[in-house]
């Protein structure tokens, strides 16, 4: 039988959360939900820029060759720019399950750059 320090060791080594640290900081009772706040979305992107990379990873094995003939991904700026002309040639140039793995890709930027997106606050005199 494992015990519990041998399961949270394992957990943090393999599990979901591998590549995710733990911090602790101290802050004022007021701005404990904003930091949350701040945590949450700092977690939701990596989640996304590691799927995306995923997909990305994915279509460049399957389709590269035939989609990225005359396409040269390493000038541009990230990851989100390259998975985005990736995906739009997979969409012109691919078969069905190509388009279907860049709409894939798609969605999944816009959703991040949407979220990447500071909130203003509403103000009211």
């Amino acid at each position: 039988m494992v015990g519990a320090r041998e399961r949270v060791k394992k957990y943090r080594s393999e599990g979901g959360a591998a590549d995710l640290v733990r911090v602790e900081v101290l802050v004022p009772p007021g701005a404990r939900d904003e930091v949350l706040e701040i945590a949450s979305r700092l977690r939701a992107r990596h989640r996304g820029e590691k799927q995306l990379r995923s997909l990305y990873e994915k279509a460049l094995h399957y389709y590269g060759r035939r989609i990225l003939d005359n396409i040269d991904l390493d000038r541009l700026p990230d990851l989100q720019s390259r998975a985005a002309v990736a995906a739009r040639a997979m969409i012109d140039r691919g078969d069905a399950r190509a388009f279907v793995l860049g709409r894939q890709i798609l969605d999944l930027v816009q959703s991040m750059r949407v979220r990447k997106e500071p909130r203003r606050a509403h103000r009211h005199a």
